[in-house]
């Protein structure tokens, strides 16, 4: 639960975060003031500035204060009550992909997916936990969920982001999205219903592990288990095997002493 305290701190600390700004004094001596030239003015209490800095989560140079990298992953945590780990080792970007109808623009991350981590585990004999080809199946749901769009906490305004036909003052969806809810839709079929539920939650909403097991009420370590068996049915399912060669089909049966008449 985020406390008064906490929401002072990141209401600084996501101002500098911007810019640095220059500190000032206020007639109230409870007070300081931030002033960026490029992102306006904001007041804040002293004692909130002095634990920011006593934390080393911001610093104090000529003047200015400044936002450090442990500021930043403070916020991250910050925004990510349910599994602060993941928040904290997320970074934002923004995967934009053109077609025909125009550009499309979608939030995406940069940090370490799940997957990521699990590669570089090793098992007891020395192996990856999942090898390259269920990485990549990962992988390429996430960028297809992501693509189409099926974020809900962080969505895309479709009024503000993208481009295409307008109807009723609404964007309508590019066909790069809607091609990719589809990929995603098909997947998630062939995978089924009893092994979908946690690739949604890693590979596309990057959940931990153990995040996942409380949720679900899984017992302890099964998750790694049942995302493994996952990856490589939809590895399948994007790599389907090479149809075997039929055998020779049986078009006529003789006797022993039968002879095909030749014309």
């Amino acid at each position: 639960m985020i406390g008064p305290g906490d929401r002072e701190m990141a209401r600084l600390l996501r101002f500098i975060a911007k810019g640095d700004a220059a500190v000032g004094e206020t007639q109230d001596g409870g007070k300081i003031m931030l002033e960026s030239g490029a992102h306006g003015t904001i007041s804040a209490a002293r004692d909130c500035l002095k634990v920011v800095l006593n934390e080393g989560l911001a610093r104090l140079s000529k003047g200015r204060a400044y936002i450090n990298p442990e500021g930043r992953a403070w916020l991250r945590r910050l925004e990510r009550p349910d599994d602060p780990y993941a928040g904290q080792h997320r970074r934002d970007a923004v995967i934009t992909v053109t077609d025909r109808s125009g550009s499309l623009s979608a939030p995406g991350h940069d940090a370490e997916s799940p997957l990521t981590m699990l590669r570089k585990r090793k098992d007891a004999k020395g192996r990856p936990f999942i090898n390259e080809e269920a990485f990549k199946a990962g992988e390429r749901l996430r960028s297809d969920f992501t693509l189409g769009n099926l974020m809900p906490s962080i969505g895309v305004n479709w009024e503000l982001t993208g481009s295409g036909a307008r109807g009723n003052g609404v964007l309508e969806i590019t066909d790069a999205a809607l091609a990719a809810r589809l990929r995603v839709e098909r997947a998630l079929d062939a995978v089924g219903p009893e092994l979908s539920g946690v690739l949604i939650d890693v590979c596309c909403f990057l959940k931990g592990l153990e995040l996942v097991e409380r949720e679900r009420q899984w017992p302890v370590r099964s998750a790694k288990l049942i995302l493994r068996t996952a990856l490589a049915v939809l590895d399948r399912h994007y790599h389907p095997a090479a149809p075997s060669r039929s055998r020779p089909r049986i078009i006529h049966w003789g006797s022993e002493d039968y002879r095909p008449i030749m014309n």
